[in-house]
């Protein structure tokens, strides 16, 4: 963090372009690695566990707004120390076994330092939210030398994203301050989210199941059936 606080004063009067140019920077990284990730699980196993990636730059006003909420002066310099978010990639899966794999896959990355985990899949928050953080840094190759930089990885089902985005839309409208119904309601719709996820997770666990018992079924029914071809060969030649 320090070698990219000293890399932004000395570029540009402040800094704004050469922070801007490091968190897309370290946007590209990221999904590279996760897009050959995805791409091996497939080559390997005959199955994508992302459905979807997007990946942000905070806006300005966001950052400015998230450094006051919290009692920071704006700066560039604040915006690095005290704002982890400024980079940020989502992905989206199917089921929630997907995303312990795929952060389990993504923290196995050499070159990847892992900052923090917040597991809110586990423990959601008060409000329902649920979703799968992972702050790391990325080390972005420059001339002048590595820079690491902090990009937010979230990983999230179907049902949670729609949560998640439904609940941002809400408390965008009430600036954070919604009525109580609506925070319950919202507190309900995420306990009908989780049970939605836990259902689909079994039922795709059932159809697995069901799968292998049927390639095992055609499996012995072929074994059989050329067993008896070559009894039948062998009595000919009898």
């Amino acid at each position: 963090m320090e070698k990219l606080i000293e890399l932004i004063k000395q570029e540009d009067a402040d800094g704004w372009e050469t922070l801007m140019f490091l968190y897309n920077a370290a946007l590209k990284e990221i999904n590279t690695k996760i897009d050959i990730l995805n791409d091996e699980f497939q080559h390997i196993y005959h199955y994508t566990p992302i459905e979807h990636i997007k990946s942000r730059i905070k806006t300005p006003a966001s950052i400015v707004n998230k450094l006051k909420k919290n009692g920071y002066e704006t700066s560039v310099e604040n915006m690095v120390k005290y704002v982890n978010d400024i980079a940020g990639i989502r992905i989206i899966c199917s089921f929630t076994s997907d995303i312990y794999l795929i952060a389990d896959m993504i923290t196995k990355q050499s070159d990847l330092k892992v900052v923090s985990v917040k597991d809110y899949i586990t423990h959601p928050k008060v409000s329902g939210y649920q979703s799968y953080h992972i702050l790391v840094t990325v080390p972005i190759h420059l001339t002048q030398g590595i820079v690491d930089t902090i990009v937010e990885i979230q990983i999230r089902t179907i049902a949670q994203d729609f949560w998640a985005s439904l609940e941002h839309k809400i408390y965008y409208k009430f600036e954070g301050d919604a009525p109580e119904y609506i925070s319950r309601d919202l507190r309900e719709c995420a306990e009908m989210v989780s049970t939605l996820d836990e259902k689909m997770l079994s039922l795709n666990e059932a159809i697995k199941e069901c799968l292998e018992k049927q390639e095992e079924l055609n499996i012995s029914t072929k074994t059989k059936e050329t067993n008896r071809q070559d009894q039948r060969v062998l009595q000919g030649l009898d």
